[in-house]
């Protein structure tokens, strides 16, 4: 009986110490804030978030972190950089956050159609094929969705540049450099020679991407900017598209899809005879970050820049989306928010919106694919963009909130 209980003792100490260190590992070792805004951090019993008093004034960034608190708040009063502490039982301290408070912000709304070309960084492989009854990938541990940037410790930098490396091998071995997950490996593969004297090894890749959606706003500080709302996703393996380097052109659009329920509508579009007005630096879960190099292009203005809305600021009720449906320009159309989801860091669906102006309606039966990026304004300030469509419903679909979008440039800015 009392082995049986040291177990399930010892079971249950287990769990409770794998809760812990799970919300340890969720705590954020480095975060961005607006001036003013409050950050909500979730916290189990025990662990407690505390100002570090060498680096830390309670009058620039007060935060509330007591024992059996849930959730911990801090809030930014001046900008600035802080410290701030995370300790076990108020005794034990596990680790720190790095905070940084910026300046409220102010940008340009945008509401544009554009056109992007992506270049993945190296080649990302997409299938697997035998080359005359063989495979020579069998030897390796690649998979598809993996990303191969060397060969014989040489770049590749596209399709051609891979066909050439291997073309060139006559046969012998090749010492491969592939990236999954952010984790390099390195592994070798044999080329096969074919009926027509090619080498291949069996292995599709593709190197580049292209589509259309609406650019958000921009930062007249700096000229970063950021589109979408939510990352550029690989249609065969479904990650994020990692992206050395990429255009911005201008698009022109061809036709719309009206949306019904069960069925999203498009706004489709042409990028053949664009002019570039800007270049691409990251693709992030919340927007495709780049950097504006030809405002005239769009005829921006710096003088357009309206403030960044703080979450608290957000209300349920009337605001308007900023969105391009036809060559010559964009137009305000109303909507109407029905939930904030304010302390959600996570993922693109901030707020739930709805689509009430009947032009729109007429137009595009609510929120189509292509208008993703759209800038929502309240009161005269930016809140967020459009993201997501509810596939029954297109009258009805997600924002995202403008200040994860600000933190995400600032991030590939630094």
């Amino acid at each position: 009986m009392k082995q049986r209980l040291k177990k399930i003792f010892f079971f249950i100490l287990l769990a409770i110490s794998y809760a812990y260190l799970c919300a340890l590992i969720n705590i954020p070792n480095r975060v961005i804030m607006i001036q003013g805004e409050t950050l909500n951090i979730k916290t189990l019993l025990g662990i407690s978030i505390t100002g570090d008093q060498q680096e830390f004034s309670g009058e620039t960034l007060s935060v509330s972190s007591e024992i059996g608190t849930p959730i911990s708040t801090a809030v930014a009063q001046e900008s600035g950089s802080y410290n701030l502490a995370v300790t076990l039982f108020d005794k034990i301290k596990v680790k720190e956050i790095s905070v940084n408070v910026m300046e409220p912000i102010e940008v340009v709304p945008i509401g544009r159609a554009i056109g992007m070309k992506l270049y993945t960084e190296g080649v990302l492989v997409v299938g697997k094929s035998e080359v005359e009854g063989k495979t020579s990938y069998e030897e390796s541990d690649i998979q598809e969705g993996d990303r191969i940037v060397e060969i014989n410790h040489q770049a590749i930098q596209s399709t051609q540049d891979l066909i050439q490396k291997v073309e060139n091998s006559n046969g012998e071995k090749l010492v491969v450099t592939y990236q999954r997950e952010d984790i390099e490996k390195e592994t070798t593969l044999t080329p096969i020679k074919t009926e027509d004297n090619l080498y291949k090894i069996g292995l599709w890749v593709r190197d580049a991407a292209a589509g259309i959606g609406t650019l958000s706003f921009y930062d007249p500080a700096t000229g970063d900017c950021i589109a979408l709302g939510h990352g550029i996703m690989d249609i065969d393996t479904q990650d994020l598209i990692q992206i050395a380097k990429g255009n911005i052109i201008t698009t022109k659009i061809l036709s719309i899809k009206k949306g019904k329920n069960g069925d999203p509508g498009e706004v489709k579009g042409t990028i053949d005879s664009g002019t570039d007005i800007g270049t691409v630096t990251k693709n992030t879960e919340f927007g495709v970050v780049g950097k504006i190099t030809n405002k005239s292009a769009f005829g921006l203005k710096d003088e357009d820049k309206v403030q960044v809305a703080l979450r608290s600021e957000i209300q349920e009720g009337k605001a308007e989306i900023l969105s391009q449906l036809e060559d010559g320009g964009n137009k305000r159309y109303e909507i109407e928010i029905k939930k904030i989801y304010r302390n959600n860091n996570e993922d693109n669906k901030s707020f739930l919106i709805k689509v009430t102006d009947e032009e729109l309606l007429q137009k595009t039966g609510g929120i189509v694919q292509g208008m993703s990026g759209s800038p929502i304004l309240q009161n005269g300030k930016l809140i967020g963009v459009v993201t997501n469509v509810l596939v029954n419903d297109p009258t009805s679909g997600y924002g995202v909130f403008a200040d994860l979008m600000i933190k995400k440039m600032k991030e590939t800015e630094n």
